[in-house]
């Protein structure tokens, strides 16, 4: 029987396992938001995943929303990314990098010479940034213009060319969570007027030309998407999710890609519109990784009815190195400690014991 510890392989990604590290923002990169030694030893802690997905990585200077986020558009940050990767391929692991555009959830003290962030249209967010001097409102960010959209499929492009020197054995595209490309998607971000905005087409054309692009660099097979249709996350809403996330599957369907990568949900909470997971993947006709809420028995579940290929799990990985193992052994699991999560040292990072060291 097919179950989460059996072997898979998305696009030319072979796992060991089917459970997968979702990406997870820890802020804890080095001056110049470059990775350390201590983030290698995190990642390599973790191997014993199917395959893991880096936290989402900034591809520019303009893409970055958070501190101590690491990017990949240095070349001391992809010296930084290559550590990692060596250190997760010693103990046999797959990882992939995931590259991120955080579009209007950002702050100008994030950003080069104090920029206003960049969004479809310039609409503010309700909430706050994270930045080095504590929290701070979300200002009006500036509508990009058409001129601009070229540069920024380029940017996504030169990542992956980036993430391939690293090592990495390939890329996710982040269209999730209410970050640049699905700000395009969702209406309630995107009120443009002209070939970017409207229609479901118009709506999905810049993340179709980025997928295409980075596709150029790495192969079909080596680059997967992440889409959250659903997640009221950084005050995002569309009017009709089920038909938009349809489409998006639809057009990303024919082009091999190595996998579609879903959050079945809201994170946080919220009201959610009614949402056929079902449908969605019906839409998709390549490798499906579920995500959200998953544990043992709901993932083998999935997995076992066709409805997912993999599953990805968030805060079990993070507090559990060898969750593989404890998952395998029905052991019990670490207690994740929220005050750690973001920010910060090893203390809730790489100190979770593992069964053995427990």
């Amino acid at each position: 029987m097919t179950d989460l510890f059996s072997p898979v392989s998305l696009g030319s990604i072979q796992l060991k396992n089917r459970m997968v590290m979702a990406p997870l923002t820890r802020n804890r990169a080095g001056t110049g938001n470059v990775p350390t030694d201590l983030n290698a030893l995190y990642y390599q802690q973790r191997a014993s995943a199917g395959l893991i997905i880096t936290e989402a990585t900034p591809i520019s200077a303009m893409a970055h929303g958070y501190p101590a986020t690491p990017g990949i558009h240095t070349p001391a940050q992809v010296e930084g990314w290559k550590k990692v990767v060596q250190a997760v391929h010693a103990q046999g692991g797959k990882i992939v990098l995931q590259l991120w555009h955080v579009g209007r959830i950002s702050h100008p003290s994030l950003l080069p010479d104090n920029a206003l962030p960049v969004a479809p249209s310039a609409i503010k967010p309700a909430g706050q940034a994270f930045t080095y001097q504590g929290l701070q409102d979300f200002v009006t960010p500036r509508a990009l213009e058409l001129a601009e959209l070229p540069g920024i499929v380029a940017d996504y492009a030169t990542a992956t060319k980036h993430a391939l020197e690293a090592g990495f054995d390939g890329v996710e595209v982040h269209a999730a969570n209410g970050y640049l490309l699905d700000q395009f998607l969702r209406d309630g971000s995107n009120k443009r007027t002209d070939q970017y905005g409207g229609s479901l087409e118009n709506r999905s054309r810049l993340l179709l030309e980025v997928v295409n692009a980075v596709i150029a660099v790495a192969g079909a097979d080596k680059v997967g998407v992440r889409i959250s249709p659903l997640n009221p996350f950084n005050d995002m809403a569309d009017s009709n999710p089920q038909a938009l996330f349809n489409h998006v599957a639809e057009v990303l369907s024919p082009l091999g890609l190595a996998y579609l990568h879903a959050v079945e949900g809201g994170m946080g909470g919220g009201e959610v519109a009614p949402f056929d997971f079902n449908v969605l993947r019906k839409h998709f006709k390549g490798p499906y990784i579920a995500n959200l809420a998953y544990d043992k028995a709901k993932g083998n579940a999935a997995i076992a009815s066709g409805h997912a290929d993999a599953i990805a799990y968030g805060v079990p990985f993070l507090a559990n190195p060898d969750l593989v193992e404890r998952f395998r052994q029905d052991a019990p699991l670490n207690a994740p400690d929220q005050a750690s999560f973001y920010g910060g040292t090893e203390k809730g990072y790489t100190d979770y014991p593992t069964l053995q060291q427990a």
